[in-house]
Formats: structure tokens, sequence, C-alpha cells
């Protein structure tokens, strides 16, 4: 009794009902979900509409708009916002031919929408383009019911301190494999670049990650992800929080650790322009903390507190495969002498355009101090 209260309503309805209505032919129309972010800088928004004939790019799928007054992105009085496509993927609720499309918000005189930091994290990778930067994006994640406490935890009480739940099996050891592997499953349908998952530390927390990705790639397919994990979470009726401590005491916080190189990086003899960009980031942590969550870093400070695998928020560290510290260079790239490194201060929760450009603001565009510069004009 305890697990069925701890789902939603709309998950117990006959799912086989539904199959029913998918099998229908649709005579060559083709559904599209356009997918956004929202005025939260977090949460994400869709909604669909009919197409006479299936996009075969994104040029294909014409803009749109909706109610930023909805959103916490626009007043009522004058709410109309654009939806610009900008990346599309296949749809794995709907099936081909149906597509699922990631779109840029704009506001009603066409300048990006507050939490539409695609728009300049787009302009410094065309500028850093040259320098080919691949990313790789781990996404941690909590499993929760609908009332708002981790998935199959006792309903008065804790589990057992952690310790085996990280990569765990077994029904003791782990909650929600099923709505884990049918994510991976539907990413993998969708073009999203997954590559890989995990159970994490902490009982009902989850990573997977994504990439390489090459520049803005990067936060346009986690931000799918996101979307496909909410949406898989729906159909199971339990939610997923990417907040970055969602249990305080001794348990783990939720992170999104960011593995970075440039192609100078993966060459041999790489590791000194590692260090290089290292040295870099040691004297710009402040800005960085800013941009690490949607929060200017409050979030995070609930999550970076020198315990449970983590750096602390005011020290900026770095080292061959330590955990604790704000860079991570992995073993193997030590001992090879080139690869990548890992920034593990963004939190879960974070913006990846805005943890991709700051890095290449950082570390290849030579920004220092806690001001970005705008390069519109170049």
């Amino acid at each position: 009794r305890a697990v069925a209260m701890s789902v939603s309503h709309s998950s117990r309805l006959n799912k086989l009902v539904r199959e029913q209505y998918m099998r229908l032919p649709q005579d060559g129309s083709v559904q599209v979900t356009y997918v956004w972010i929202d005025g939260s800088g977090e949460g994400v928004r869709c909604k669909s509409r009919t197409l006479e004939k299936e996009p075969k790019s994104i040029e294909d799928v014409p803009e749109w708009n909706f109610d930023g007054s909805s959103t916490a992105q626009a007043e009522g009085s004058n709410s109309d916002m654009f939806l610009v496509p900008v990346r599309m993927f296949r749809d794995p609720f709907c099936l081909d031919p149906n597509k699922l499309v990631l779109c840029e918000v704009l506001k009603y005189n066409r300048k990006p929408a507050e939490t539409n930091l695609r728009h300049t994290c787009k302009k410094v990778m065309d500028l850093v383009k040259d320098s080919h930067p691949w990313f790789g994006m781990e996404q941690e994640y909590t499993l929760l019911g609908i009332n708002g406490h981790p998935y199959g935890w006792p309903d008065n009480g804790f589990p057992g301190p952690q310790g085996p739940y990280y990569c765990g099996v077994g029904a003791d050891k782990v909650y929600g494999r099923d709505i884990v592997e049918s994510h991976y499953k539907a990413c993998l349908y969708a073009g999203v670049k997954i590559c890989g998952t995990n159970a994490e530390v902490m009982p009902s927390q989850w990573e997977f990650q994504v990439g390489p990705c090459e520049g803005i790639e990067m936060g346009d397919h986690l931000w799918m992800a996101r979307f496909i994990l909410h949406r898989v979470c729906e159909d199971f009726g339990v939610v997923a929080t990417l907040d970055p401590k969602p249990m305080t005491g001794n348990w783990n916080g939720a992170g999104c650790h960011t593995n970075y190189s440039t192609e100078e990086m993966r060459r041999e003899g790489g590791l000194k322009h590692i260090e290089a960009a290292i040295e870099k980031l040691s004297k710009r942590h402040d800005y960085h903390i800013c941009v690490y969550d949607p929060r200017g870093g409050r979030d995070n400070s609930r999550r970076l507190t020198g315990h449970h695998e983590t750096s602390n928020i005011f020290e900026f560290s770095a080292g061959v495969a330590n955990r604790g510290a704000s860079i991570r260079i992995p073993r193997q790239v030590g001992q090879d002498g080139y690869g990548y490194f890992e920034d593990r201060r963004p939190a879960a929760n974070c913006d990846p355009y805005a943890v991709t450009e700051a890095i290449m603001r950082t570390t290849v565009l030579n920004e220092t101090g806690v001001e970005t510069k705008d390069y519109a004009d170049h």
C-alpha cells in the first residue's frame, strides 16, 4: 500500500488502452512536440502540433509561440513568446515519424528570454569552434514519490547508511531501475548522445552520462535527455528531482560533473594544455561558482561542503583521481599525458549552456575576473 500511495494517479491508468490508440495510422501527418526551458531556468515545458509531412531537418519545423505569462516568462498584457526550433530528435513516446524539437525562447521583440542561455553560449561556441571543445556531462538525479519522499525509502525513517547502493544490484539496494532503463532506451531511440548510466551513492539516486558532444550540442542533448527523463517518470508516476541536496544530513548531494577537452588536450603532450586550463580556472573560481547553479551558488553551497565527495565551495583545488577536488584529472590521463579533465563543481540543476560557455570563456577566450565580455559586435 505504501508503494501504491507514492505514485501518481495517472500512472495507474490502463496503459494497454493507450496502446490501442497509439497503433492507429497517421496518414502522412506528423506530430511535433516543441520543448523549451521555462522561466525558472530549470523546468521544461512542451506542447504539440500537427505538420502535414515529416520534417527532414530543423529548417522544416516552423517557429511557433506560447503564452509566456503562464511560464513566468512574460506579462499577461504582452504574453506571446516565440519558439525557435534549434534541434530535432525522434519521439520515443509517439514513435516515428513523430518528432521532439528543442526550441530557444525569444521575447516579443525577438530578444532572448532571460532563461534562454543558449543564445550567448552559441555565440561563444562559434568563436572557439577551431579548438573543437568536447564535453561529457554526468547528470545525477533523485527519484521521489509523488509525496516528495525519496522513492523506496521507508515512510517513517531512513534506509541503511550509504555504502551498498553505488552501482548496486538487488531489490534491497536499488530502487526504480525500470525508470532508468526505460529512459536509457528512450534516449537512444531519440538520438540523444547518452553514453552510460549507474546507480549512485544515495539510495534512489541515479546518474546518466551524455557525450561526448562538441560545442553547443552538449547543452542541446542534455536538456532533451532531461525532458525525456521527466516524461518517462510521468509514465511511472514518480518525480525526478535535480535538487543538488535533496536530503539533508549524511547523504551525498547531486552534481553534474562536466568532462572537457580541446583538440590540443587530446593530442600527445596534451597534459600541459590541461594544466594551463586548470590554472586559468583556479583564478576565476568565484565566477564559475556563480554560474554553476541557477541561484548564483546558493544551491551549490548546500552541496559543496568538502564532504561526500565534494570540494569546499570557498576553495579551488585540483588533483589526479581526487574526487574531493574542484577539478579531477583522471588517473589514466595522468599516465598517458593527454586526454581531458573533470570539473566537479556544477550542480545537478545547472544549465549546461551556462557551464560550457563559462569553461570556454575562461580556458580558451582567456577571460578573467567576474565580468564577462560581450562578443555581439565581433
